[in-house]
């Protein structure tokens, strides 16, 4: 809402205090407004206990009048009160009475009535979309609002004063209007309703200049409408207007001028008479066609420039040149053209339309143009080598000999033949040749404007200068860069297969490649002009290769058999096994091998270097051996009591487990010992026999020693029990 006129801040803050509750002092009996209209107060109030009935007064302030009394019972807690003075701030009070007419409590709010109910002068409609309303102004009001009602529906609008207008409505609809007048009170009752019916809706055009001199105007049917009015004049002003009214739907408007804007505007009347909205539309005409169509050949480069006198209100021109099937086009704002890759040997009809929003022009009457003979410019290498180039054309129109020229900046190959082929030989590698194919006609002349094309040949064959082998399956190869961004691919090709690598350099590394193998090495350039013949060929031979097994096994306490497998390519062996105490070595042409002077409790290294027969060797390494502890000395049987033996020996140096054994005819004996003791005991051992005595070291894996050397005793009897032990010499080993 707006805020008031003409009234005292007094009065507008009894407005304020209307617009909440108002409580009476100590009781908790209130009294609110939820609505106010010009005469008509509503409000409520709390019940109160023992209250009988109640009182409502309404007296006016700042104005001559008595106050208005209103009584209920104490059932209703709501209540109007009527026949109030409008845009009149009223103290209204309510009291609460018992049966005996004594006031228990009492509340009281000020309220502002809203101003008088407007009169509607008249309401009209200018627009379809649109009511007018006027009225004459009412005291108090800051505002009204309008109302059009349309059935059901209704629209409403608040305006600051006359005149004022609904919009958002339909065309050719009637409508009934009201207005209530508001201040900051409330809102008047409805006025008395006027009808208005809004006007008839504007005819939406489609617009379109079929020929230089017309424009056809067409549009949809339009309610309530009985005819139409359509207008037509020069955008600029100039000229007269020219005016048409129809009942039909659509007209055409003739002897206009070309390439000229036009403005259009429409409407649509009723049965009445009366006329809608208007609709606007600007529509230019087509273009006339150009005249003086001038066309200029250049033989060299096949183009032709295509000029003219140009036309009023064009936007563009479009030119075209057409021979048989085929066209050409081009497009431009200004008065020429030019037109590219016409064809040799050809005729065209060339012809110029001018354009603009409107369409096209008729096109202008068509000029010839005539162009020399054709260049063969489909000609293309079909092969390529180091000195030799093949190319190949398709026959051309008037051409009756070809002739193709390659220059190298140095010095030029001719070919000349009626065939569309030709072959240039005797050209420099890696070189970059322009080659450019003319034709000849002994009636049309030659084509000297042939375009050339950059055909070049394969690169040069490279030459290995060296071999260098990096690794047991790695070599490098290097060679002579004699190419311009040329990528180099190395093979190398043996029974095992092929392996390669590629460069952009002059060297590159083959990896993974088998031991014990032979090769040949070549290498060949790459462009993107082809390949280059391969260079000459280098042999390679790989290292023997490493045997995949090998095997230790101690013989004797110093002889040890070392045995492996084949290791291809290899011829001889040399087999080594070296410690801090020397070394030991075999060279063989067998696959085993064995070895003296081995010193027993030793660590030794083990390798084994296999030799080509060319003199390649490989160094092969694999897990160190240990040789067995060295065998005890001294060894000797002392009597024990209760049929025991102790056999006794030297032991050699460190914590060495060793293992006895006693062989006699009634029966077998072994002990252990533990790790660090030299003696191990024998009980419930058999009298009278001989035994065979072996004390060898036991090895952490593997089985038992068998090589050490065997004593003999013989154990007599004392009775029953074991009596002498007497030596009776040693034995070698088995």
């Amino acid at each position: 809402m707006c805020s008031g006129k003409g009234k005292s801040s007094v009065l507008i803050g009894f407005i304020l205090i209307s617009l909440e509750m108002i409580v009476s002092a100590n009781t908790g009996f209130s009294i609110s407004i939820y609505n106010v209209t010009s005469r008509n107060i509503y409000l409520r109030w709390s019940k109160f206990s023992g209250a009988f009935s109640y009182r409502i007064t309404a007296t006016p302030m700042n104005t001559v009048g008595h106050p208005l009394l209103a009584h209920f019972n104490d059932v209703p807690v709501i209540g109007v009160l009527t026949l109030l003075t409008p845009n009149t701030v009223h103290t209204v009070k309510v009291e609460a009475i018992d049966k005996n007419g004594i006031i228990l409590a009492e509340a009281q709010t000020m309220q502002l009535t809203a101003p008088e109910i407007p009169a509607i002068d008249q309401a009209y409609s200018k627009l379809s979309n649109s009511i007018t309303v006027e009225w004459a102004a009412v005291p108090g009001a800051t505002s009204y609002l309008l109302t059009a009602q349309d059935g059901e529906s209704f629209i409403e609008t608040i305006v600051i004063n006359s005149p004022g207008t609904v919009t958002g409505l339909k065309a050719a609809t009637l409508y009934k209007i009201t207005i209530r007048s508001i201040n900051s009170g409330g809102r008047s009752l409805p006025s008395p309703s006027k009808k208005a019916k809004t006007v008839l809706a504007a005819p939406v055009l489609s617009v379109s200049s079929p020929s230089y001199d017309s424009i056809v105007v067409s549009w949809g049917a339009v309610y309530m409408a009985v005819g139409f009015s359509v207008s037509i004049m020069r955008s600029d002003g100039l000229g007269s207007m020219t005016k048409e009214n129809t009942t039909h739907t659509s007209l055409v408007f003739t002897s206009l001028d070309p390439g000229t804007l036009y403005t259009i505007k429409a409407h649509a009347w009723n049965v009445n008479g009366i006329p809608g909205d208007d609709f606007t539309y600007n529509q230019i005409t087509s273009p006339h066609a150009p005249s003086d169509v001038q066309v200029a050949f250049d033989s060299g480069t096949l183009r032709a420039t295509v000029s003219w006198i140009p036309t009023e209100g064009t936007l563009n021109y479009s030119v075209t040149a057409s021979s048989g099937t085929s066209k050409l086009n081009c497009s431009t704002s200004s008065t020429s053209c030019t037109l590219s890759s016409l064809q040799c040997g050809s005729e065209y009809s060339v012809y110029v339309i001018a354009n603009n929003g409107a369409g096209s022009s008729k096109p202008t009457d068509a000029v010839s143009l005539k162009t020399a003979p054709c260049c063969p410019s489909d000609f293309y290498p079909v092969f390529v080598s180091s000195d030799t180039v093949e190319i190949v054309w398709s026959p051309v129109r008037g051409a009756e000999m070809y002739e193709t020229k390659a220059v190298d900046g140095v010095g030029v190959v001719l070919c000349n033949d009626t065939a569309t082929i030709c072959i240039l030989s005797a050209l420099q590698c890696n070189t970059q040749y322009n080659i450019t194919v003319y034709s000849y006609s002994e009636i049309r002349g030659s084509n000297t404007s042939c375009v050339s094309k950059y055909v070049a040949t394969a690169p040069c064959s490279p030459e290995i200068k060296s071999i260098s082998q990096d690794d047991l399956s790695i070599i490098s190869v290097h060679w002579q860069a004699n190419n311009d961004e040329t990528i180099y691919t190395v093979t190398a090709r043996g029974e095992a297969g092929l392996w390669r690598c590629t460069s952009s350099g002059n060297s590159c590394s083959i990896t993974d490649l088998p031991c014990g193998s032979v090769f040949s090495v070549s290498a060949v350039a790459i462009t993107t002009a082809g390949q280059s013949l391969p260079s000459y060929s280098v042999p390679l031979e790989t290292a023997p290769c490493c045997p995949n097994d090998l095997t230790v096994t101690q013989v004797m306490q110093s002889i040890t058999n070392i045995s492996w497998s084949v290791g291809a390519g290899a011829k001889t062996y040399i087999t080594i096994l070296e410690s801090p105490k020397g070394p030991a070595k075999c060279h063989t042409l067998q696959n085993h091998c064995l070895l003296g002077c081995i010193t027993c409790g030793t660590t030794y290294t083990v390798s084994l270097k296999v030799i080509s027969e060319t003199g390649l060797a490989s160094d092969c390494t694999y897990q160190d051996y240990s040789s067995s502890a060295c065998c005890p000395s001294g060894v000797k049987l002392y009597r024990l009591r209760n049929n025991g033996i102790r056999i006794y020996w030297r032991a050699s140096a460190g914590l060495i487990k060793y293992s006895t054994d006693l062989y006699g005819s009634k029966g077998n004996f072994t002990c252990t010992p533990t790790s660090g003791l030299s003696y191990c005991d024998v009980t419930e051992i058999p009298c009278g026999d001989v035994y065979t005595v072996v004390v060898s070291p036991v090895p952490e894996k593997g089985s038992k020693l068998t090589f050490c050397p065997k004593k003999i005793y013989s154990v007599t009897c004392s009775g029953s029990s074991v009596g002498m032990v007497i030596y009776r010499g040693k034995r070698s080993p088995e």
